[in-house]
């Protein structure tokens, strides 16, 4: 029987593609009150083309070259910056705050989430989640080491909350990272594929994969009834 359920952030509770289109429009309205640059509104769609080609590794660097804007790599680093630290235009879809809302009433619930600290903790302010879990574990200040697949965070929730991994299930997204450690933990796994996901590649290592799949948390509740 479950009793604790941990979630991941992006692309698991929200679409992260909205923060990313959040975060560009934070670095154009930054870059266009530079002079000479170019109009916030046209360095907003330059960065986006780009991004949504897939280059999602020297974006700023590709979309400055086409805006024919002069940059170093103090700039971009300025521009990484701007982007992780900008408090961000999203919300909580209704069905994701239906969900933990009716879950919390029956499971503990509990987060963990990797990527940049400063960016997590604003994502999570912003969707206004806190109050539906009981842990909340940003790997970033357990140590860049321990980003998912390290079992590391799953382990502290499951210490902290006096959970059995046996009664356990994990929702995550992406195969490449996120069910590894709970695989090897003995948690009940389970992949949520949202439309709009960033991450689509699949598992490329044995025991990657995850148990379950949904397409929709609203399928969570009764697959957790079941297991």
């Amino acid at each position: 029987m479950i009793t604790t359920v941990i979630f991941d952030l992006d692309d698991t509770l929200y679409d992260e593609i909205d923060y990313c289109r959040s975060a560009f429009g934070a670095v154009a309205d930054f870059l266009a009150d530079k002079p000479g640059c170019p109009p916030a509104g046209c360095i907003f769609e330059t960065l986006w083309k780009e991004f949504i080609s897939g280059n999602h590794k020297t974006t700023f660097n590709a979309a400055l070259e086409q805006l024919g804007i002069q940059y170093d790599a103090a700039l971009i680093d300025r521009l990484i910056e701007v982007y992780r630290n900008h408090t961000p235009g999203i919300k909580l879809p209704q069905e994701s705050e239906n969900i933990l809302l009716r879950l919390s009433r029956k499971y503990t619930l509990a987060l963990l989430t990797d990527g940049f600290l400063p960016a997590q903790q604003l994502k999570v302010r912003a969707l206004g989640i806190e109050k539906y879990f009981k842990c909340i574990i940003y790997t970033e200040q357990l140590g860049r080491e321990f980003w998912k697949p390290s079992p590391l965070g799953y382990e502290k929730i499951l210490q902290t909350l006096n959970a059995k991994p046996q009664n356990t299930a994990f929702l995550g997204d992406n195969e490449k990272k996120d069910f590894i450690a709970p695989n090897k933990l003995g948690l009940s796994t389970i992949r949520i594929i949202r439309p709009a996901r960033i991450h689509t590649e699949p598992a490329d290592r044995p025991h990657a994969a995850a148990q379950y799949v949904i397409h929709s948390i609203s399928a969570l509740p009764p697959l957790l009834e079941k297991l």
